[in-house]
C-alpha cells in the first residue's frame, strides 16, 4: 500500500498523545489523510522508551511474555544477582494485582490467542515501516543486520533445534551455527559459545534515537504541530475531545492515547482502568570501537540484546517491575555489564566505559496492546501497551488506528488489541 496525500476529512483536527515512536507513527499516518495534528509530550520527541532499545524488529517474537514456562522459572531468574528479572520491595505490593494478571494470561488458552495476535501484527511490521520511512524518504535508516541467537551450553543444542522446529511452524526460517560458521559471522565472541540460530533476513534501525528525529522533522515539515507539556487530563464530549495540559485547554475533533506507560493515568481521569504495568527496562552503551558488531545478538541463556548502532554498542535487557518514580537500581547496569563481558571479553578491558539509561516499557499482562476506540466516547482513540515490541509494531500499529479513526476496515483484526478485554 503506497501512501499518497488524501482528500482532508470532514473532522480533522487531531491531537496526538505521547511523542514515542508509536506516537509519531501515528502522527505521520493521521497527516497522509488530510488531518491536521498536533503532538504532545512532556519530553522532546523520542525520549522515552523509544530512546533507549536496541533498535531491533524483533518479529520473531510471536509468544507472549506470559507462558507456563516464564512462570515457572520466574524464581531462580529473582533469586539470580544478574538475572534478567528484578522485583524491587519497595514496589512489590503495587505490582501483585498485575503478577496475577500475568499468571492467568499464561493460561495455555490464552497463550494461543495472544500468539496468533502477536504474529499478525508482527507479519506487517517489516512492510509497515519500509512504507513509513519511503514516505518520509528515510529509507536507509532501516538495515539488514541479521540476528543471532546464541547459546553457551552445548547441553542445550536440541533446545536450539526445537526452537527452530517452532519458528519454522510460524513461517520463520533460521540456520543452526556453530564453531566456524559462527566464529565467521561474529568472530569477537567469546569462544566459549556453542551455538546459535541464525535469521539472515532480520532488520534493525540504524539508530533509535535518529529515526525519531527523522520521524519528528518529517512530521512538523508537514505542518504538525508538536506542543511540549505533559497532558494533565483529557475531556471527550460528543463530537470533539480537550486536551487539558499547563492550564491551557484546546480543543480537537478527535484524539489518540499514544503515552506509553503514562496512558493508564490519563485513562483513569475518564473512569477506566487499565492494567498496565511501567517494566522498566536498562541499557548501556559502549562506544563504535568497543567491539567489533556484525549482527545484532540474542542470548537464549543471559536474556539481553546487543546491537551496533549509530550511538555505539547498545546492550539491552532487564524486565523490573519499579513504576514509574523509583529511581534506577545499580543492579541492573551491574548485571548487564556482567552479561554482555560474558559475550564479548574484550569489553572487559579497565580503559573500556558505557553510558546507562533506564526507561519505562508501558507492559499489559497478555502482552498485546490496546489499539481500540474509547467505549463511550468515538473521538477518543487508544494506541499504547507494546511492551518489547514498541518500536517494532509502531508503524503497523500507526496504520491500524488510524484506520480505526478513518472509520475503515483495518487490514488485521483488532478484536484482540480491544480495551474491554480486561
Amino acid at each position: 500500500m503506497e501512501h499518497h496525500a488524501q482528500p482532508g476529512p470532514k473532522a480533522n483536527t487531531v491531537a496526538v498523545i505521547g511523542a514515542g515512536v508509536v506516537g509519531l507513527c501515528t502522527a505521520l499516518e493521521a497527516q497522509r489523510y488530510g488531518y491536521q495534528v498536533t503532538l504532545f509530550d512532556r519530553d522532546t520527541p523520542g525520549k522515552g522508551a523509544s530512546f533507549g532499545n536496541a533498535g531491533y524488529l524483533a518479529t520473531e517474537l510471536v509468544a507472549p511474555l506470559a507462558t507456563p514456562k516464564t512462570v515457572a522459572g520466574a524464581l531462580p531468574m529473582l533469586l539470580n544477582p544478574n538475572g534478567p528479572l528484578s522485583l524491587p520491595l519497595r514496589y512489590l505490593h503495587r505490582s501483585l494485582p498485575w503478577l496475577a494478571r500475568f499468571v492467568k494470561a499464561a493460561l495455555p488458552g490464552q497463550v494461543a490467542r495472544g500468539q496468533q495476535a502477536l504474529t499478525q501484527l508482527n507479519q506487517q511490521a517489516v512492510k509497515a515501516w519500509q512504507q513509513c520511512l519511503a514516505d518520509i524518504e528515510a529509507s536507509e535508516i532501516l538495515v539488514q543486520s541479521g540476528y543471532l541467537l546464541v547459546w553457551e551450553s552445548e547441553k542445550r543444542l536440541d533446545e536450539a533445534r526445537r526452537h527452530a522446529d517452532w519458528l519454522r511452524e510460524q513461517g520463520i526460517e533460521t540456520e543452526l551455527v556453530q564453531g566456524e560458521r559462527l566464529a565467521m559471522l561474529e568472530p569477537e565472541l567469546a569462544p566459549v559459545l556453542s551455538h546459535a540460530l541464525y535469521f539472515e533476513q532480520a532488520c534493525q534501525v540504524s539508530d533509535p534515537w535518529h529515526l525519531c528525529q527523522r520521524l519528528a522533522a518529517a512530521f512538523q515539515a508537514r505542518g504538525g504541530h508538536f506542543i511540549q507539556q505533559p497532558v494533565e487530563r483529557l475531556e471527550p464530549g460528543d463530537n470533539s475531545v480537550t486536551v487539558h495540559s499547563k492550564g491551557e485547554a484546546l480543543g480537537f475533533d478527535q484524539a489518540v492515547v499514544c503515552a506509553g506507560a503514562w496512558s493508564a493515568q490519563l485513562l483513569q481521569g475518564l473512569g477506566i482502568k487499565v492494567p498496565l504495568e511501567a517494566e522498566r527496562g536498562y541499557h548501556l552503551t559502549y562506544a563504535a570501537d568497543a567491539v567489533q558488531l556484525n549482527h545484532t545478538i540474542g542470548s537464549a541463556e543471559r536474556r539481553m540484546v546487543m546491537s551496533a548502532l549509530g550511538s555505539g554498542i547498545r546492550v539491552v535487557g532487564m524486565t523490573e517491575f519499579g513504576g514509574l518514580t523509583l529511581a534506577p537500581l545499580a543492579r541492573g547496569f551491574r548485571a548487564l555489564s556482567h552479561h554482555a563481558q560474558g559475550l564479548f571479553p574484550a569489553l572487559s578491558r579497565p580503559e573500556v566505559t558505557a553510558s546507562q539509561w533506564m526507561g519505562h516499557r508501558p507492559t499489559l499482562p497478555d502482552s498485546l496492546p490496546v489499539i481500540d476506540r474509547h467505549p463511550q466516547h468515538s473521538g477518543l482513540l487508544l494506541c499504547f501497551g507494546h511492551q518489547h515490541l514498541g518500536l517494532t509494531q509502531a508503524a503497523v500499529s500507526a496504520q491500524l488506528v488510524v484506520s480505526l479513526m478513518r472509520q475503515q476496515a483495518p487490514e488485521i483484526d483488532t478484536r484482540p488489541f480491544r480495551l474491554d478485554r480486561f
